[in-house]
């Protein structure tokens, strides 16, 4: 018993201490390498560039990858219009922060066991995924944060829908939550979401103008290339690399696209909800057209969940793209750990559905009171 108690004392601070030096010594490193914010740094410098009367999508990329580019929905703008007051440098530090407490925000609302959140936030600051967001300063913990929400508030149609809408106007692919939404009868929550959505959209378009959704469009289309793009992890990429030719680096990229699709069909449809709301939040990730290693950072939202079912085992999935693997983990790892991921939830899901559980519930799910955020801290 004392030992239990001693463990239990001990997580959180080796959790927090972990997650601290962990992405602090990797953001001074960086910041000294004079990368720190990369991806930040592009989106800081288009929003420069508009605001200074050039254009906001810079049409001269063929690749995405490279430093100045910049493809986000037109309301990514709101959000990073405040910090372009600032000097850049600067601005770069601050988004490092707020990425580093948003990514600790969205673990404590995390609707599992005060154990397991401790147990995320540990396993977050061990995972090169999170680490790298962090340092390149990527919306990754923000999309994590709106997608923790979602899950934690699924049967609440405004806070499920307004943060629905805000990961969809950081990126596109939370959209598919819509399509979840609406699937399992959660209709007005897509119709707040949309509201939202359409709200922010025509806020982005009196300061960006009309044609930055063309524009947009336009960059994307041409820059994502599922096969050709190189450091990224789709399955076609990865094939492509194997020497594969591009038919059939191809034939693969889609044969993933379209199992993602009917496994996230089937389990929106046969599985408990909150299974098939975590199998979307995998698919949404697994089918982007590139697919890079610090999008692995929303397997931990599965993983704690599979770990409140008692699947303890999972906690490999994260740990393969641990900081201390971080040129050791084989490429082919990253797709993998996805499915992994997505048939485990897929799995446990059915099997809750056909033991009639009530599993629309989230709090019910880790099997114990799930307590508001005011309280989380003071535990």
């Amino acid at each position: 018993m004392d030992v239990r108690r001693l463990a239990d004392a001990a997580l959180p601070i080796v959790a927090i201490l972990t997650l601290v030096v962990v992405t602090g010594s990797a953001a001074i490193a960086s910041a000294l390498a004079g990368t720190l914010g990369f991806d930040f740094l592009s989106y800081d410098l288009a929003v420069r560039r508009f605001f200074d009367g050039g254009v906001l999508y810079d049409q001269s990329f063929d690749y995405t990858g490279a430093f100045g580019l910049f493809y986000y929905p037109p309301p990514f703008v709101l959000l990073a219009a405040p910090l372009s007051f600032l000097e850049p440098a600067l601005a770069a530090w601050i988004f490092t922060a707020i990425l580093l407490l948003t990514f600790a925000l969205a673990v404590a609302i995390l609707p599992v066991s005060r154990t397991i959140r401790w147990g995320m936030l540990l396993l977050g600051g061990l995972s090169w995924p999170l680490v790298y967001a962090i340092k390149l300063g990527q919306v990754g913990p923000i999309l994590l944060l709106t997608f923790a929400i979602g899950w934690r508030w699924m049967d609440r149609p405004w806070r499920f829908g307004a943060a629905t809408a805000v990961g969809t106007a950081i990126k596109i692919q939370p959209a598919l939550l819509f399509g979840w939404a609406l699937l399992t009868g959660r209709r007005r929550a897509v119709v707040v979401g949309l509201g939202v959505l359409a709200v922010l959209a025509l806020a982005a378009t009196a300061v960006a103008g009309p044609s930055s959704w063309i524009d947009q469009a336009t960059l994307l289309a041409r820059v994502s290339k599922p096969i050709d793009t190189p450091h990224n992890f789709t399955p076609g990429r990865l094939a492509f690399e194997a020497g594969a030719g591009q038919a059939l680096a191809w034939a693969v990229q889609i044969a993933n696209w379209v199992a993602v699709a009917v496994v996230v069909l089937w389990a929106t449809l046969r599985c408990a909800p909150v299974a098939s709301y975590l199998a979307v939040v995998v698919a949404s990730q697994l089918i982007s057209p590139i697919l890079w290693d610090h999008y692995a950072l929303m397997l931990l939202l599965p993983v704690a969940w599979l770990v409140s079912r008692g699947h303890w085992w999972s906690i490999v999935i994260p740990l393969v793209s641990a900081v201390p693997l971080t040129g050791l983990t084989p490429p082919f790892a990253y797709p993998l750990a996805y499915w992994v991921a997505l048939v485990a939830v897929v799995v446990e899901g059915g099997r809750l559905a056909r033991t009639g559980a009530d599993a629309g519930a989230p709090g019910q799910l880790s099997q114990q009171p799930v307590p508001e955020p005011g309280a989380i801290l003071n535990r």
